[in-house]
């Protein structure tokens, strides 16, 4: 006999407390106070809630927060994906930035477009106050876990 199939909701609470727990080692995610706020296979959500630390010059979403979150979303889309015991880092990242991001929050969406053995093909989009900001496409490879 077989053992029955697990739950979608077994599932998906397993993949988000497997996701959580890696979250507590990204110390970077911490520091520029983003949050994962939607956590699917293959398919990730943060939000930053605007402060003035997060603004360049002439006070607008800092291009380096934008694309940072672009990363974070894509790589723990991909995360999402891989197996367990597999350390993902960012190959490649290339942000194409729309308008200048203006509002009280960031909202970053990342997914995976072609999961592979060695790398994950990965787009990611940034809205500020839901405008458009910032897509990125980011590929992430499989790397050697050290330690």
């Amino acid at each position: 006999m077989t053992p029955p199939e697990p739950s979608q909701a077994t599932t998906a609470d397993a993949l988000e407390t497997r996701i959580r727990r890696r979250l507590k080692r990204q110390h970077f995610m911490h520091h520029i106070g983003a949050n994962l706020t939607r956590i699917e296979l293959g398919r990730v959500e943060a939000e930053v809630v605007m402060e003035q630390h997060h603004q360049q010059h002439g006070g607008f979403a800092h291009g380096g927060l934008v694309a940072t979150l672009a990363d974070l979303v894509a790589g723990f889309a991909a995360v999402t994906l891989a197996p367990e015991n597999q350390s993902l880092v960012t190959a490649e990242l290339k942000t194409t930035y729309m308008r200048p991001g203006v509002g009280e929050k960031l909202r970053a969406v990342g997914w995976v477009l072609k999961p592979g053995r060695r790398l994950y093909f990965c787009e990611a989009e940034v809205w500020a106050d839901e405008k458009l900001i910032a897509k990125a496409s980011a590929t992430m490879a499989v790397v050697e876990a050290q330690g």
